[in-house]
């Protein structure tokens, strides 16, 4: 009798392997294996085959962290690891109150206020109102006297967390195995405080601290973990007396916690108090006066629970890292899981600059729904990084800088195809959008491959005919305004260079000393036959144009361009105003290659809103004219730049 093996999970191939199984049986030579009463048996076990091996094959991919698609086993297998999965996090504000009047100075005014943990206002974000709480009693900077009556001051501002303070207590009874699950889901598990009250303890009892590892920890360390179980709950675990202080009988653990709302509650501001207050002897106060809230900042940086693609992801580098930033990859990971609404990052090591910083660590981030990380964003990365960090790297966040690509296309079509030349527009314009958002693009290191863009551009409507189309990278520049100041520009991409210049164009702007607007050009070196003299270098000359179109160079030595690195230097110069709003002056420049490549701390992005997009009949298509002759005298489209010298 032979043995099969069955390397399919198709119904119909293990119902013929069943069949051949049976018709090498002698005791089976004779029958009918198509009969109807015979057939309903083959059918039946190739049914129950087929759904054991579908289980098997589930079960199998859900062992391994790559494979596994259920977010349970996925939290699990990454807890394998050590690594938690991000929480939801709460959108956080900044706020400060006014000074609170605490009654007439007398030997009984309380020497500072504190603000409860809880509780302390609510905002309002698009006609919803939310609930902020702090996880933490915040003490007041001091209690001044003015004219015989007290005041407490909050002089810092606030960070206050969007979502609903709670707390949870369980009682130890070391006669049974006792589980620490919070029932509440969508905790930020930052704020997470737990205090263990043992039998002789009063009030809450020891403050315990939130530790990811077990490194630097003894017997007797005061520390909990908080893992990620079922319908992303959370679990505290504390110490065996071997790594962590181990709980006694009969002690009393309270744990409290703020329930989020995530992302939902960014943008929320208008504060109102609702807090409370206690005095320096512990005693509740109640403020005779409303409570003055002044917004320092809106509700920023909610987000929501890690997914599945997240933890897959970070979670083997995190292990790599093994909690210690040493290569930019181990930056990079630990940067995501500390700064949730991070979208892509760039990490560069000091010997990478030019020139060289040694014992220097540059990180640029691109965050999500936004372009700039807050200077207190900035603040607690980094603080947050010195838990990873080597001794004596010193880690600088700088703003993100984008390499904008533009094309500007002309695309030809058949009349007799298209029915409306604006639809058509119309219909280029959200196909190149779509693309825009490509994974290869908006990110550090991103590519911008023009061949997709060409095909994708000729494959959307059977009339178009062909298109000729030129890439455009920009960088924008924030001027300084009114004050002395030099710019330096790296596009990544080495420039195309046209010996009669205008390779460099800007928009327009004004400078001290003059009221006409003026913009960037450039001029190659040249040798003295005026030819190129292969230095790959030109100047860049400030050019003044009137209302009446006509040119003249106020400032014939500005500046540098290296065409080869992609660089563009401006010397010292006073701009005073910009014809672009928020005092941006946009340069562009004509990559060699149209292939464009975002390296090192460059974020590529595919800008769609300025590209030039333009569509015109094709004549020869259409029957106009058979001869090219039309075509070709009013009809050509140059892939070249011209030399127009404002940036359009």
């Amino acid at each position: 009798m032979p043995f099969t093996q069955f390397t399919s999970l198709d119904f119909d191939q293990i119902k013929a392997q069943i069949k051949n199984y049976l018709r090498a049986n002698s005791n089976f030579s004779d029958f009918d294996f198509e009969g109807s009463n015979f057939s309903v048996l083959i059918d039946t076990l190739a049914y129950n085959t087929y759904i054991n091996a579908f289980n098997a094959n589930l079960v199998v991919n859900e062992s391994f962290l790559d494979s596994a698609t259920v977010r349970e086993n996925v939290v699990s297998l990454a807890r394998n690891i050590g690594y938690v999965p991000r929480s939801k996090t709460a959108a956080t504000a900044s706020i400060r109150i006014g000074d609170i009047n605490v009654g007439t100075t007398s030997n009984s005014t309380p020497k500072f206020l504190s603000l409860r943990a809880g509780l302390v206002c609510v905002g309002n974000s698009q006609n919803t109102t939310y609930r902020f709480s702090v996880p933490d009693n915040i003490v007041s900077t001091k209690v001044v006297d003015v004219g015989g009556t007290s005041f407490a001051k909050f002089d810092d501002p606030i960070v206050v967390h969007e979502g609903t303070y709670l707390t949870r207590t369980f009682r130890i009874d070391t006669s049974i195995k006792q589980r620490f699950i919070l029932d509440s889901p969508n905790i930020d598990s930052s704020t997470i405080r737990v205090f263990v009250s043992g039998p002789a303890d009063t009030g809450l009892g020891r403050s315990y601290r939130m530790i990811d590892n077990i490194l630097n920890i003894d017997k007797n360390s005061e520390i909990f973990l908080a893992q990620e179980v079922q319908d992303e709950k959370y679990e505290i675990l504390f110490g065996d007396g071997l790594f962590g202080r181990k709980l006694e009988n009969d002690s009393v653990v309270t744990v409290r916690y703020i329930v989020t709302e995530g992302e939902t509650g960014n943008g929320a501001s208008n504060f109102s108090f609702q807090g409370s207050f206690t005095k320096s002897d512990g005693t509740l106060f109640t403020p005779s006066d409303s409570i003055n809230v002044t917004t320092v900042s809106n509700a920023q940086n909610g987000s929501e629970v890690e997914d599945v693609s997240s933890i897959k992801y970070l979670a083997p580098r995190i292990y790599s890292a093994q909690y210690r930033a040493v290569t930019p990859r181990d930056y990079e990971a630990i940067i995501q899981t500390i700064f949730p609404r991070t979208e892509s990052v760039a990490v560069i090591g000091g010997e990478e600059l030019d020139p060289p910083q040694f014992g220097k660590v540059q990180i640029s981030i691109k965050p999500k729904n936004g372009t700039f990380v807050s200077d207190f964003d900035k603040s607690q990365i980094k603080n947050k990084l010195k838990n990873y960090a080597i001794a004596g790297i010193n880690s600088e966040i700088v703003d993100l800088k984008i390499l904008y690509v533009e094309i500007d296309t002309t695309i030809y079509y058949n009349p007799s195809q298209i029915s409306s030349s604006i639809n058509l527009r119309s219909d280029v314009i959200t196909a190149l959008n779509s693309y825009a958002g490509n994974v290869e693009i908006n990110k550090f290191g991103g590519r911008f491959k023009y061949s997709k863009v060409s095909t994708l551009i000729d494959r959307i409507d059977n009339g178009i005919t062909s298109n000729i189309t030129k890439v455009i990278i920009r960088r924008d520049l924030k001027a300084l305004l009114n004050q002395f100041a030099q710019y330096e520009l790296c596009f990544g991409n080495k420039f195309n260079i046209n010996p009669a210049g205008y390779n460099i164009k800007s928009t327009g702007f004004t400078i001290e000393g003059f009221t006409d607007t003026a913009y960037i050009t450039d001029v190659p070196n040249k040798n003295l036959s005026g030819n190129l003299d292969g230095s790959m270098l030109g100047t860049l000359s400030v050019v003044a144009k009137n209302n009446k179109n006509e040119q003249r160079v106020i400032v014939k030595d500005a500046g540098l361009v290296d065409y080869k690195k992609g660089e563009v230097i401006l010397n010292t110069i006073n701009i005073t105003s910009t014809a672009s709003q928020n005092n941006i002056i946009e340069i562009q420049a004509f990559p060699e290659s149209n292939d464009v490549v975002g390296l090192k701390d460059l974020y590529l992005s595919f800008d769609v809103s300025k590209s030039t997009i333009n569509t015109v009949k094709d004549v020869i298509a259409s029957g106009e004219d058979v001869s090219g002759v039309v075509f070709t005298r009013d009809y050509y489209t140059s892939s070249y730049s011209n030399g127009d010298l404002e940036r359009k």
